[in-house]
Parts: structure tokens; sequence; C-alpha cells
């Protein structure tokens, strides 16, 4: 039995799990793949307070993962498969066991959004910039989307590709004015305006890409079998399990101490129901419902 249990080890996870520990709860995290979540993914880190120059996402994830073994706190890697929320003891089932507490964190974030079109699953497609980047070095390479996240990565993957061209379904980027500044400056970057990538081809590896103009439904095919392409169309929160809550649009409503309307059943970071979805605010989130969750129990 634990005083709580964590889903999910991104920064809301870990910082409840810290916070929690330090109120001298026996706390468990629960973690699919790898401390860090989506953050531990990307190239870099930007705008988190007082983060150390060029923090990447897999640095950021690491000293994150020390400071929680440091403080002491249990982490097992684990996929959740069933919960229980309901009552005074929260259950949760895993593919290698099951686990009690009397508090439950639900904060195991969200997935990339697929995009739904006839060829993404072929090799070329889906690809994560920091990992996949020195690959299509000096070659041509896709970025699907136009917002901060995406236009982060495609500063990123300029430094190794011939050519970035961000697919963007807006008229102009829908990023923050420090990522324009920076796509300025790069003589191997485009932008695709009102556009969409609709289709790939090809028998295994990308061959061909079907770009459709939003505005007039023009199709285009561009012929590339050395392209990269890199999707980043937003997030998909992972909620399906909890069947016993209330979602809204698919997210978790909380109240400001962020317990869910099951009581001892607490939600942060990326999953739960806000506006502001950044590492700063999923750390908060943590902090918040670690504390709130260490005083029930």
């Amino acid at each position: 039995m634990y005083d709580m249990i964590i889903i999910g080890a991104g920064p809301a996870g870990i910082s409840a799990a810290i916070y929690g520990k330090s109120r001298g709860k026996n706390v468990l995290v629960l973690e699919k793949k790898q401390v860090g979540g989506l953050i531990g993914t990307v190239s870099t880190v930007t705008h988190y307070t007082a983060i150390i120059q060029e923090e990447s996402g897999s640095t950021f994830a690491e000293r994150m993962k020390e400071q929680a073994l440091g403080a002491g706190v249990e982490i097992r890697y684990e996929n959740v498969t069933q919960t229980k929320l309901a009552g005074e003891i929260k259950k949760v089932i895993t593919d290698k066991g099951s686990y009690e507490a009397k508090t439950l964190i639900l904060a195991n974030g969200g997935s990339g959004r697929m995009l739904g079109i006839p060829g993404e699953n072929l090799k070329g497609v889906r690809l994560n910039a920091p990992k996949d980047g020195a690959h299509y070095k000096g070659k041509t390479v896709y970025v699907i989307g136009g917002a901060d996240g995406a236009v982060k990565e495609a500063l990123y993957l300029a430094k190794l590709a011939g050519k970035v061209i961000i697919v963007c379904v807006e008229d102009a980027l829908a990023c923050i004015q420090e990522f324009k500044d920076k796509v300025s400056t790069h003589d191997n970057i485009e932008i695709m305006p009102h556009s969409s990538l609709t289709a790939v081809y090809g028998s295994e590896a990308v061959e061909e890409l079907e770009f459709t103009d939003n505005k007039t439904g023009k199709k285009q095919i561009v012929k590339d079998t050395e392209c990269g392409v890199f999707v980043y169309a937003g997030i998909v929160p992972n909620t399906q399990m909890y069947t016993e809550l209330k979602l809204e649009g698919g997210y978790i409503p909380v109240d400001d101490s962020m317990q869910t309307e099951i009581p001892g059943v607490f939600a942060a970071g990326d999953i739960r129901v806000k506006k502001v979805r950044q590492v700063a605010t999923a750390v908060a989130d943590g902090a918040i419902a670690g504390i709130a969750a260490s005083a029930m129990c």
C-alpha cells in the first residue's frame, strides 16, 4: 500500500513525486517508457526558468530522473492497463502487477497526434528531430505544423538538413515571435502556407508526398525518396483508460488543488483541462497536486 501513486514521469509527475516524498509520503511513479515524457523527445528545452544553456530534452529528462531518485522516489517502468479510482483505496493495474494507494495522481500527459492520412506509417514519416535529424544531413525535410513545438524543431533541423520546409495549415506561422524571427535568419527554411500533407506514397519508405492547398483544394505531388517527414500536429490526451471520470474535450477537469471529481484522484500537466501547456505549468500542476495529495494521506 502506497500513500501516493503517480502515473507518468514527465515534468508534472516527477514534480508531484518530489513534493510528496518531501512530506514523508510513500510514493510510487509508474512510467510506460522513460522519465521525461514528451519533453524528453524534443531537441531543445526553452523558456523554462533557470534552464541551462542548450538544454536538450534528453538532458533535461535525465536531470529530472536523477533528482527524483536522489529524493528516494520509487520509479517502476510498467504499462498501466487499468485503474479503479472510486473508493478510499485506489487500484492501478499494469502489465506486470497491481498496486494500491490512498491517493492517485494522473500525469501521463499526451501522445503525438496522428495525421490520419494514407502512408503515415511508412519509413521516414513521423520522425524525431534529435534522434533522426542527423540521417538527413544535406537532404530535404518536411516539418508538419506551424506552432511553437514544430517551429522549434524546424530550427534545430535547419542546422543539419539542406532544406527545411515547414508545412502549416494557417496563412502564416502560428508560433511565438521569437521563433518567427529566428526562422527569418535561415536561408534554408521555407514555409508552405495554408497547406496540409494529405498522403504519403511508397512501398516501404517515402517515395512521394501529396500536399493539398487548403484554400484552393489543389493537390501537389512531390517526388523525393530521400526526404524525411517530421510531424508536430499537436497531442492527444492519454485519458482513454479513465472511464470513471467525466472528460472535457478528452481532458480531465480539476479544481484549484488539481483534484478531479473523485476524492483522492488528482490530475496534473498536459492531461488536464487548461489553457497553457508548457513545462513550467506542468511542474506547477505537479507541485500543487503533490502537496494536496499529501495532505489527504
